[in-house]
């Protein structure tokens, strides 16, 4: 008989067909509303500082509710809060079609937001929780594909919308969601694995202090780095200063905590999970750069070259493409590879913004989206690489029960990551075009070298770690610094998670 963390769930691959219907809707509204600024501003009058918290809202309550979610998922029934972020997301996506006025936008913005972190970390709790060996690298890796192709896919959708629907055509940016919602509330009672009963849960405490602490820290940090998307100057940098020594705070609290021997918000556990950390960081640091790409992209298309918004939403498909089609593959090979596979995709990703770089430097005609097209589908296909093995990576010994909470934390960096890398991609572009005279080739071109730098410093991290595994292979399993390293010359293992952490069955 195989051991309990090794028994496959019956009926895995249909619930993760809902979990991904469920993801489609949360990751295209994170780009799908780009393209509808113009809209909003005509439609509703909506202000500068309208449309930055349309935009912002959104990131803002999503990364704030993803750890207290996780967690709340892992304790009380990852089923259970799922269902609620879908009728949540759903009613918000309603009230965001009907908005009367800009001020309405922006509070179903923030809905929306907390809507999709309460959805976000039940979606990665639950396929640790139904997955086991190189089948959860697959489905890490479906995972992966559905979210690099509907983030990249939301413009051009966002575009055809507001060109079939007129006038009016805004508000379906917000109702397509509706449909997609009802079908995933029909099936996820039916589908996903049901939740344990009231006597089998875990005891563990929700840690609301904690979670109040690590929202309002997270808030400080977050707030200034949105918002200077548009207008650095004007942005509240002040809250950072606040949110880090909050954030210091948290991490005091959290010590005493354990000590009291509770169960804390930033669990032990899943920090001291083979590879957790470093995959964590190495995540952060690479979407700093990545997820750039599409801001600067489309402002240059739209505003340099005359682009519609589904021209400029076609012009980045081919990254959509790339990303997608690796991602899938990734996650099926990641569990023989390793983590040698996410050092490759950082390489060929560089190779692909480099390419696009030197397009765009030396051509500033109409027909350069033809000839990025190569280029951003191999940078594509590096993040493919990337991004989905390394979540497989990073969460593979993270113990089941905890799915949810370590999933939270890795989201929660890389929005912090992606955020902080968007508002100095920004700045930086939108400083040379000013000095350059409006040469949107030149800006693009400083731009991209920024994502350059940071798909580069998370190449070396992923290479310092490889080389750190293989002198510890060769040292022998039994060498201290050999331990810990979760993959030995590339080959996954998956130790029984509550025994490695020194804790009992629940």
């Amino acid at each position: 008989m195989p051991a309990p963390d090794q028994t496959p769930v019956p009926g895995r691959w249909a619930a993760l067909a809902v979990c991904m219907l469920a993801g489609v809707m949360i990751f295209v509204d994170v780009s799908i509303v780009n393209v509808a600024l113009p809209a909003f501003r005509t439609g509703l009058g909506a202000s500068p500082a309208d449309l930055s918290w349309i935009v912002a809202g959104y990131t803002l309550t999503f990364g704030l509710a993803l750890v207290p979610a996780g967690r709340l998922g892992d304790g009380r029934g990852r089923k259970r809060v799922l269902v609620a972020g879908l009728v949540l997301f759903a009613l918000a996506s309603l009230a965001a079609g009907l908005a009367q006025d800009a001020t309405w936008l922006v509070a179903a913005r923030l809905v929306q937001g907390l809507a999709g972190g309460l959805v976000n970390p039940q979606l990665l709790g639950l396929i640790q929780q139904m997955f086991r060996g190189s089948e959860r690298g697959t489905a890490f890796g479906v995972f992966g594909a559905v979210n690099a192709s509907s983030t990249a896919v939301g413009p051009l959708l966002g575009g055809l919308l507001i060109d079939l629907g007129g006038a009016e055509g805004w508000r379906w940016v917000f109702l397509v969601n509706l449909p997609l919602a009802v079908a995933a509330l029909v099936l996820a009672p039916r589908l996903l694995p049901a939740d344990p009963g009231r006597e089998e849960r875990t005891r563990t405490s929700l840690d609301p202090v904690g979670a109040v602490l690590l929202g309002v820290a997270v808030l400080g940090v977050l707030l200034p780095v949105v918002l200077a998307e548009r207008d650095p100057a004007a942005a509240p940098w002040w809250t950072a200063a606040v949110g880090l020594a909050v954030g210091a705070g948290f991490v005091a609290w959290e010590r005493r905590y354990a000590r009291g021997g509770r169960d804390p918000l930033l669990n032990e556990r899943v920090l001291r999970s083979p590879g957790y950390v470093l995959g964590t960081s190495l995540g952060a640091l690479y979407m700093a750069g990545s997820t750039a790409i599409f801001f600067v992209l489309t402002v240059y298309l739209q505003q340099g070259l005359g682009y519609s918004a589904l021209l400029a939403g076609l012009a980045t498909m081919p990254y959509a493409v790339g990303s997608a089609i690796a991602a899938a593959w990734g996650g099926r090979v990641v569990t023989r590879v390793g983590r040698p596979l996410v050092v490759a995709g950082t390489v060929v990703m560089a190779v692909g913004i480099a390419t696009t770089l030197l397009v765009v430097a030396f051509r500033t005609d109409p027909s350069t989206g033809l000839y990025t097209a190569l280029p951003l589908f191999v940078a594509g296909i590096g993040s493919g690489l990337v991004i989905t093995p390394n979540q497989a990576l990073t969460l593979q010994c993270v113990p089941t029960d905890q799915g949810g909470t370590a999933g939270g934390m890795q989201q929660t960096a890389q929005r912090l990551g992606s955020s902080l890398g968007i508002a100095v991609v920004a700045s930086v572009f939108f400083t040379v075009l000013a000095a350059s005279g409006q040469q949107f080739g030149t800006a693009l071109a400083v731009g991209l070298g920024v994502v350059l730098v940071c798909v580069l410093a998370a190449f070396a991290l992923g290479l310092v770690d490889v080389l750190r595994r293989r002198r510890g292979h060769r040292r022998g399993p039994d060498d201290p610094a050999a331990l810990g390293t979760g993959l030995v010359s590339g080959t996954a293992t998956e130790p029984d998670p509550h025994a490695a952490a020194g804790h009992p069955h629940h």
